[in-house]
């Protein structure tokens, strides 16, 4: 029996089958050698448990507060910060930043990889670029895009941008390029048009790959607005940071870090709770 037939066999419930019925079901109940079933907020043991170091060095002197502020200094200063609106109001603005860096990131990454992976030419001409860009670190590229755009937000903007969509290019030309030859003929012989091609086999075959390059995408969306709210900003957790340096205060700096960390984390998390929802067709280890 051919690897296929047994694919399909085991993917039938003997129920369903009629040349199984009677038969007993020998498919396995439990997976021994995977990861085992999904547990709900397993993904908050880690970031709890260095919570749990931190304050536990904190507590016992081990870390000192000069290196460090304590936990409980951190959530002081929030509370401090939100009672007069300045938290919220820079957390307002570097939301801001970053959906529209994120947005026009994907677009471009996106367009691109169905140029790239549906025509030779497009190859040619965009899959070179893009890789030259992904040797460039975004931080060589701020002085020269100050100089084209000044030091408003479209410089902030296109520098998130510039981070995001080499991510969701490479990722999803990769999904693309890797869909089953089998399908692509499949289409043609039941006679699809261009854009039902794209619609019912590159897209849903990309998917995969695009939601990988959407998680790195989102966390480099937040690593480059670190960088440009440093850069003369007047508004932003990155400028809050860095007024905080000017007079050395080590609370508000770590306060920073723990929102950007924060809403790295939130980020990942709706991008996989999508990403499962939108793969349910998809069996995998993951589960």
């Amino acid at each position: 029996m051919s690897a296929a037939a047994v694919v399909e066999r085991t993917a039938v419930a003997p129920h369903q089958d009629p040349a199984l019925a009677g038969r007993d079901d020998v498919r396995p109940t439990g997976r021994r050698l995977g990861p085992g079933a999904r547990r709900r907020l397993a993904w908050l043991l880690g970031p709890s448990a260095l919570l749990l170091l931190w304050t536990v060095s904190s507590a016992t002197g081990l870390l000192d507060p000069r290196i460090l502020s304590e936990p409980w200094t951190v959530v002081a200063t929030a509370g401090e910060l939100i009672a007069d609106g300045r938290l919220q109001e820079n957390l307002a603005v570097s939301a801001q930043r970053a959906g529209l860096g994120l947005f026009f990131g994907i677009v471009v990454g996106v367009v691109l990889a169905l140029v790239s992976g549906l025509s030779r030419a497009g190859e040619a001409f965009i899959d070179g670029p893009v890789q030259i860009k992904r040797a460039i670190p975004g931080l060589a590229l701020i002085p020269l895009l100050i100089l084209w755009f000044g030091i408003d937000e479209t410089m902030k903007v296109i520098t998130i941008t510039l981070g995001v969509f080499v991510p969701i290019y490479l990722q999803t030309h990769a999904g693309l390029r890797g869909i089953d030859l089998r399908y692509v003929e499949l289409a043609q012989t039941v006679g699809l048009s261009r854009t039902g091609f794209i619609r019912k086999v590159v897209l849903p075959g990309a998917l995969p790959g695009f939601f990988l390059g959407l998680r790195f995408a989102v966390t480099g969306a937040w690593v480059s607005l670190v960088v440009v709210e440093q850069i003369n900003s007047t508004s932003g957790i990155g400028y809050m940071m860095e007024l905080a340096r000017t007079y050395g205060q080590t609370n508000i700096i770590v306060l920073g870090l723990a929102v950007y960390g924060i809403l790295g984390l939130l980020s990942d998390g709706i991008v996989r709770f999508i990403e499962r929802k939108a793969l349910l067709w998809q069996r995998t280890l993951a589960g």
